[in-house]
């Protein structure tokens, strides 16, 4: 049954949101259609960009499914009038340089193996419209239209399944590719008015993700943290199929303990699935931002399971130092879909750093530590974000996110991290190896105590201009550095200038 504040919309078999469309690709696809016609074949929208038109939501994207013409002929004629990219033809598929169009012949596809790769792509232009749409993964995606006459075709009864918000499988071959539950995943992440068909469910509990390559994975992944909607859907499908297995990080979490207090949402699963919800209203529209930020919600608590106890005084539920254990787990998670260090460390650090704010915030720290926690953090604006979605995610069931007392805690950090320079970034060194060399001094290890010591001088505010660095640079010993001239001590005055 459909969630109360997931009602689906109701299909529009006219099209209007295509009648309504005059964007350049959709008439070149439009273009393409007359010239299939012409050449006693049929050009189809099929995919994405129909379901949107039914949904009424823009289409920007258009695939085109050509039928009736032979692959050499249709390329040919094509190429005759459109520059063509060869990317994707080894599965059937060409693209219109510089447009959102995709053009590709009906594909049979032949297992060979347990893999995702182990797959032999064949087309072949002689399948009907029926016929093609078995090899598509959910009823929603297998509806047709006609560029030209904008008629539906719709084998499956996709657009029934929109009416009813029900994700389905289009047949019993979705089984013969284990990504289709990662891309259940996001698809009911990005339209969480659906609702997956228990048939679908326990088809996806019969799958294992073990073969699939990681970056696959990654991409599916993804979709759900920056196109989601309410990601949390998504995640409760996996739930549901038993593939948190696979994500073991996660899979922790349901049943995990939290004090009702603090936490009246529920356990740390749920807890996590709001956090995770409340980070899409703070994405930026930046990938590498919003990435950072969907996976250090997802992955903030991971250590809670590790640490979670009753307090020996109290009886209450506690989990210190979870902020510390979470660092290994979020680290393990990533990298299981992510081979990227940068964004390992981020996460890392945002995910260490997500309890720090709101108790600089309370206690009226100074400004040395605020500058510490942008060194720790890495990206003070990220972090006020986490912790925003951190708070968010403890009301109460059918309370207003929006109303958390705590949230002005967080805008107080926000406005001192403003005030201080600090909201993107920690605080640049004054002081760097070059201002020694200035000094007279050969570069070597024992610049690295003496540049620490200006950093922390920097982070406590005796630093803070070019005059104050010179002045404390004056007073620390350098004997330990090694001079390149005699006359070096006459350079001292040149220290921070560079």
């Amino acid at each position: 049954m459909l969630p109360d504040t997931a009602k689906p919309p109701r299909p529009d078999a006219t099209l209007r949101a295509l009648r309504r469309t005059d964007l350049p690709d959709l008439e070149l696809a439009r273009d393409v259609a007359r010239l299939v016609r012409a050449l006693g074949g049929r050009a189809l929208l099929v995919g994405g960009c129909v379901r949107d038109a039914l949904l009424g939501r823009p289409c920007h994207d258009f695939d085109l499914e050509i039928h009736g013409v032979p692959a050499n002929v249709l390329e040919r004629e094509l190429s005759a009038r459109w520059p063509l990219d060869q990317v994707g033809a080894s599965f059937g598929v060409l693209k219109v340089k510089h447009a959102a169009l995709d053009l590709s012949l009906p594909r049979l596809e032949n297992r060979l193996g347990a893999g995702h790769r182990d797959f032999a792509v064949a087309t072949d232009p002689n399948l009907s419209p029926e016929e093609a749409a078995e090899r598509r993964d959910f009823t929603v995606n297998a509806v047709m239209a006609d560029p030209l006459t904008l008629e539906t075709i719709d084998p499956k009864g996709g657009v029934g399944d929109l009416a009813r918000g029900v994700l389905r499988q289009v047949s019993e071959k979705f089984a013969e590719d284990p990504l289709r539950v990662l891309r259940a995943m996001q698809f009911l992440a990005r339209l969480p008015f659906l609702e997956a068909a228990p048939e679908l469910v326990a088809t996806c509990a019969g799958m294992t993700q073990e073969a699939l390559p990681r970056e696959r994975l990654a991409g599916e992944w993804e979709k759900l943290l920056l196109d989601g909607e309410k990601p949390s859907r998504g995640l409760e499908f996996l739930r549901a199929c038993a593939w948190l297995s696979f994500y073991p990080e996660l899979a922790a979490l349901p049943g995990c303990p939290q004090d009702p207090v603090y936490h009246p949402e529920g356990d740390v699963w749920a807890h996590t699935l709001l956090a995770l919800d409340a980070a899409v209203g703070l994405r930026r529209g930046d990938a590498e931002d919003d990435l950072a930020l969907t996976l250090s919600a997802l992955c903030h608590d991971l250590g809670k399971p590790a640490v979670t106890a009753r307090g020996a005084d109290d009886g209450r539920w506690h989990a210190y130092g979870h902020e510390v254990e979470s660092v290994p787990r979020a680290r393990s998670f990533v990298l299981r879909l992510w081979n990227r260090e940068k964004l390992v460390q981020l996460v890392g650090r945002l995910v260490e750093s997500h309890m720090r704010p709101i108790s600089l915030a309370l206690s009226g720290a100074g400004e040395k530590a605020y500058r510490k926690l942008a060194v720790q953090a890495g990206r003070p604006d990220l972090l006020a974000d986490l912790v925003e979605c951190d708070i968010r995610a403890t009301t109460p069931p059918g309370g207003d996110p929006s109303a958390q007392p705590s949230l002005k805690l967080v805008r107080a950090f926000r406005e001192k991290c403003a005030a201080l320079a600090i909201e993107k970034a920690p605080p640049q060194p004054l002081v760097r190896g070059r201002d020694l060399v200035a000094l007279g001094f050969r570069p070597g290890p024992a610049f690295g105590p003496v540049l620490k010591a200006c950093y922390e001088a920097q982070l406590s505010g005796e630093i803070r201009d070019a005059a104050s660095a010179t002045a404390f640079l004056g007073a620390l010993d350098l004997s330990a550095l090694d001079r390149a001239t005699p006359t070096a001590a006459n350079a001292r005055s040149s220290a921070a200038q560079g």
